[in-house]
Order: structure tokens, then C-alpha cells, then sequence
């Protein structure tokens, strides 16, 4: 008997799971089974599965009879003139949702011509295979599957206009890309998902070759000239608030500038962009530690039933530690429980700089290696400049085809004014595109005679270069780079605190350790290793760390005694920590203490 699951609950059990299974599918294609359902039998565990839970990822397919597809070409006449719609299409049995585990028992042809008395479904077209994202990808066919994966990933990231309000909205942490272009190779699935709306990219000039070493790998030289011309250029947006709160006993928060006597007081300057609301003004440059929003609070730490100060406290909404930016607007407004609620949106204008990260769309991502002044960029025999030096060696190993393919097709869309259909499994033919680019003047395999910008002398190759769509990611130098010199440190550890918003220290570890070692700069070690450097007495006889009374510069060892040898060991805090623990499990802790030299 085979055991029969639904929604992964044993239900039951039943002897031929091939005709039951095959039961169940014709009442679903006849109406008696709800469409959600999905059934399959697994044969190596020889179980038969059902499920009909919320969350499945479901896709349609056509289904086939004999050989033949059920969608007729009859049907698909009563379609377009709007006699039958999707739904009565599912409801008549001619096309049905499969899951990830129903599609393990059917084979699925991707084309009509590839039809056998085997097959059990057909693709309504090979492109609804692909997410929403990947089908905008264009030649995404020709890349390796991997890069199909990581394409999506990519747009993702990019930078370009998200919603057509963001002027008036306050999201946090938002970019969008200033003049953002609709690419010149697209995809049939951008007409259906508004892509023209809110484009993520510019079409930008791309040659394949090196640049004196700095474009290594991944990494991308850009044109200066193109930069000062807008490219990749964006604005990243960052929202502050802050709202007079109520109190128990009738306390309020007060948004006003704070007065020099309020606790917590920080200097003139920072409050000098307030006017008497107690609110920065529209377009004046902020930077870190400037303040926004002038606040004060009430006192509410109580002790023993009695308030420990009666002075206001300073509770100012401040620009987040290294950000700067302009303000670009304020609103006043109340919040749901009738506060006072006071927005600051603050923008940073972002210019492309060395270690901003950009990528195409197909997964090949890089980050800028240098930023070279037209002047010195190759150019063309007939003039033309790229805006991105491509690294070659980014194309063997991750065999990226459609990378290449959008260059040649973006190359023909330029010279032609015209868009190029690059959908996957439904794109312009490479021989034609190559064709129409030998008529146009033009190498039919998309190569060029280049000219070194800084000697002059012409390349001895031919290099690859056309036309393809950029995108600049949200990752950027401006956002993430972070240095710290002295600080804050946590109160447990004594160790510097972490992460970038706290000022935080970056950490050194056992791999980092080993490379200062390998450089020959070990030394250095004693300076990274002694954040949290302390030093402790301890007793040479039990091994235990001894008590230091301060107002009279004696030690002594709580275990031997006043007369018991004492020594100075210097050691991480960390440590000393441990030991601390260790003693409060009642675990002895004996340090046995030996001279250097042995």
C-alpha cells in the first residue's frame, strides 16, 4: 500500500498510486476539485503527495492529450475576440497551475513542434518560465544559468525612480537616479509591467578591452566627461522625525531651540541652523551632529518616589554620524494620536567616485577602478569615446554570452534610432543584427579600430565596443566607508564599540593577524591587539588575581593574605572577564606565571 500525504499529514492509503493520482487530476480539470489542489506521486519514496496550502510558487501550463495541446486554434479565436476569458480557460480543463512537486511526474515541451504522445503539458511561451525580473533580462538564454540568477539580483539594486512621488513621500533610506533612460534592448515583459515608468539604468557607450591595469577583473574604468555629464549620477534621501510625546502627570516634549541651562546642552553652533519654531530651514547644508529638530523632555526617571533632577532634558533629532546632505523639505503635521509630529527629509547628492558599484544585466557587477578624463580615454576612428572601459577577463569563466550580444544589439539600435527586441527565446537573430551592421558601415562582429588617448598610437587589435544599459547599484563608497582613529568603547568589554552609525572600530581578526605577520609587520599587532589592554595584580602563590586597594597603593591577595607575593600582568579585559566568570561558576582559575625568558 502507498501512503497517501495531504498538506504533509498522513491521510491514508491507496494501491494503484497511478490511477489514483490520475483520478484526482480529471475532477480537478472537471470542475469537482478545487484548481488550487496539486497532487504527485513519488516514486522513490513511494508516496503520493497533495497539497493545497497558501504560499505555493504555481505556474500555468498548457495541457496535452495524445500528442496534442487542448488550447485549439478555435479556442484561441473565441479568445482574442473576447468570447472566453483566462478563468474560463482553467475552468474548462485547458490549462491548469502546477507545483514544483506535480511538475516532477510531467514532461513539458517548450514548443508545439516538439510535441510527442509522451508529453503532458506544453509552455504557453518558453518566456513564463522566467520571473517577472530575469524576462527582462535581455539574451538571457545565451548566459550561463548562474548569471540568470544573479541578473535579477542586480536590478534589484538599482538605482532609478522607484515611485513617480518620491518629492513628496519620506521612505527611508531611498536613491533614485537622476536622469534615468529606457534601454535601447528590451524585453516584451517591460510593456506589461510599466518598466518605461520607472526605468533603473542609462544607456551608456561600452568598449571591451584594458586600461593600463585598472580595470582588473571586475572592476570598471569610467569616463570623467561622461560623470560630468550626468552619468550614474543620483540623490539619496534620508528622513528624520521627531513628535512632542505626552507623559503621564500632564509632561510634554516641546520641539523648540534649546536653552543653554537644559541638560545635555551641545554648543551654538550645532543649533544654529534652527529658527525660533525650533526647526531647520529648506536647502541649507547640514553635516553630522547638526540639529534638525530642536527638542526638550521632561524629566522621568524617577527614584525612591522622588525625581532625582527637575531639569528638561536635551532630546534634539541630530544628522546621523558621517552623512551630510541638504534639507529638502520640512513637514509640520500631527500623528494619530493628535501630537505635534515635525519631518525633515534630508538629501546627499551622490557623484560617481572610485568604489561605487555598477553592474549590466546580466550579473557581471563591478565597482569603479578609475575615473579618467576624456582627454586620455581610446577613442574610436570616427571620435567616439566609451563611457565604461569592460574588462575582458570578466567574460571567460562566466560565460555571459548575452552580455555580449546586447553590445552588438545596442550598437545596431544606436546607428538605426530604433529599439531591439532582445526577449528571451523570441529575440532578433545574431546573423541579422550582424548583418544589418555590415550595411551600416560597420564591422559585422562589432569590432573597431581604437587609438590609445594618452599616446595617440593605434591599437594593434581590434576592440569590441557598442551600446549597452548600465545600472548603478545602491552599494556606494559614500555610504559605507568608515574609519576611526579614538572613541566610545562598551561598557562590559571595554573594547571599541561596533558598527559604523556608533563610531565603531573595525575588527582585526586570526586572518587579518596572519597577513600583518606574512608582511613582516608583527609590531604592528601590539598596537591592534591592546584596545582593551589592562592590567591586572596577581598572586604568585595561588594564581588568583589579587585586590588592589587604591588609597593606601597596597595589594593584596584575598586567599594568602597581605604577605603574599604579588606581580603585575598586563592582559586583555576580555580575559579578565573570563577569569570573573569562571569564578563565578566556582571554577579556580589559577594562573601560573613564569619569567619571559622561559
Amino acid at each position: 500500500m502507498t501512503d497517501v500525504f495531504l498538506n504533509n499529514r498522513l491521510i491514508g492509503f491507496c494501491e494503484n498510486p497511478k490511477e489514483f493520482v490520475e483520478k484526482i487530476r480529471q475532477l480537478r480539470r472537471s470542475g469537482e476539485l478545487p484548481p488550487e489542489l496539486n497532487v504527485a506521486y513519488n516514486e522513490d519514496e513511494d508516496i503520493v503527495v497533495i497539497f493545497t496550502e497558501k504560499g505555493r510558487a504555481r505556474r500555468p501550463l498548457i495541457i496535452v492529450e495524445n500528442g496534442k495541446p487542448k488550447l485549439t486554434s478555435e479556442i484561441l479565436e473565441k479568445v482574442e475576440k473576447g468570447e472566453l476569458s483566462w478563468d474560463d480557460l482553467i475552468s474548462m480543463g485547458i490549462i491548469e497551475y502546477l507545483d514544483a512537486e506535480e511538475e516532477e511526474n510531467c514532461l513539458v515541451a517548450m514548443d508545439e513542434s516538439e510535441l510527442t504522445k509522451k508529453h503532458t503539458h506544453l509552455e504557453i511561451t518558453p518566456l513564463a518560465m522566467l520571473g517577472i525580473l530575469t524576462s527582462l533580462i535581455p539574451f538571457v538564454e545565451h548566459n550561463q544559468a548562474f548569471r540568470a540568477l544573479l541578473g535579477p539580483k542586480s536590478l534589484e539594486q538599482g538605482l532609478g525612480l522607484y515611485v513617480t512621488n518620491f518629492l513628496i513621500r519620506a521612505d527611508t533610506d531611498s536613491s533614485f537616479l537622476i536622469y534615468p533612460q529606457r534601454p535601447i534592448v528590451r524585453t516584451m515583459t517591460q510593456d506589461y509591467v510599466g518598466y518605461d515608468s520607472h526605468p533603473i539604468g542609462q544607456n551608456i557607450v561600452v568598449a571591451v578591452m584594458q586600461h593600463y591595469g585598472y580595470n582588473m577583473q571586475d572592476a570598471i574604468v569610467v569616463n570623467k566627461g561622461s560623470v560630468e555629464r550626468g552619468f550614474g549620477r543620483s540623490a539619496y534621501y534620508r528622513p528624520y522625525k521627531s513628535e512632542e510625546l505626552r507623559y503621564p502627570g500632564g509632561q510634554v516634549d516641546k520641539i523648540e531651540v534649546p536653552s543653554k541651562d537644559i541638560r545635555g546642552y551641545k554648543s551654538e553652533e550645532s543649533y544654529r541652523f534652527l529658527e525660533k519654531d525650533g526647526i531647520v530651514y529648506p536647502e541649507v547644508e547640514v553635516k553630522a551632529g547638526d540639529v534638525l529638530i530642536g527638542k526638550t523632555s521632561p524629566p522621568r526617571f524617577l527614584e525612591g518616589g522622588f525625581r532625582v533632577t527637575l531639569e528638561r532634558k536635551e532630546t534634539s533629532e541630530v544628522v546621523k554620524f558621517a552623512e551630510k546632505g541638504i534639507v529638502e523639505n520640512v513637514i509640520i503635521t500631527e500623528s494619530a494620536e493628535g501630537n505635534k509630529l515635525v519631518k525633515v527629509k534630508v538629501r546627499d547628492d551622490r557623484i560617481p567616485e572610485l568604489g561605487d558599484k555598477f553592474a549590466s544585466r546580466h550579473g557581471q557587477k563591478g565597482v569603479i577602478g578609475m575615473i579618467v578624463p576624456q582627454e586620455d580615454m581610446p577613442f574610436t576612428a570616427s571620435g567616439i569615446v566609451p563611457d565604461i572601459i569592460f574588462s575582458p577577463q570578466s567574460l571567460p569563466s562566466r560565460l555571459s554570452f548575452g552580455h555580449m550580444l546586447e553590445i552588438l544589439a545596442g550598437k545596431v539600435g544606436a546607428l538605426e534610432g530604433r529599439y531591439i527586441d532582445g526577449t528571451p527565446w523570441n529575440d532578433e537573430n545574431e546573423f541579422d543584427l550582424r548583418k544589418r551592421l555590415l550595411e551600416l558601415g560597420f564591422r559585422d562582429n562589432g569590432t573597431e579600430t581604437m587609438y590609445d588617448g594618452i599616446s595617440g598610437k593605434m591599437y594593434k587589435v581590434r576592440i569590441f565596443i557598442g551600446n549597452m544599459y548600465y545600472l548603478k547599484l545602491r552599494h556606494m563608497v559614500a555610504g559605507k566607508i568608515q574609519a576611526r582613529a579614538r572613541g566610545a568603547m562598551q561598557l562590559l568589554t571595554r573594547q571599541p564599540t561596533e558598527g559604523r552609525s556608533k563610531e565603531g572600530g573595525l575588527r582585526l581578526g586570526e586572518m587579518e593577524k596572519d597577513c600583518l605577520v606574512a608582511h613582516g609587520a608583527s609590531l604592528l599587532l601590539k598596537e591592534r591587539f591592546d584596545s582593551d589592554r589592562w592590567i591586572i595584580p596577581v598572586c604568585k602563590n595561588c594564581g588568583l588575581v589579587a585586590v588592589y586597594n587604591k588609597p593606601k597603593n597596597k595589594y593584596f591577595c584575598p586567599v594568602c593574605g597581605a604577605d603574599a607575593p604579588i606581580t603585575l600582568v598586563e592582559v586583555s579585559y576580555a580575559f579578565k572577564l573570563l577569569l570573573d566568570e569562571l569564578k563565578s561558576l566556582c571554577i579556580y582559575p589559577k594562573l601560573i606565571l613564569k619569567p619571559k625568558g622561559e
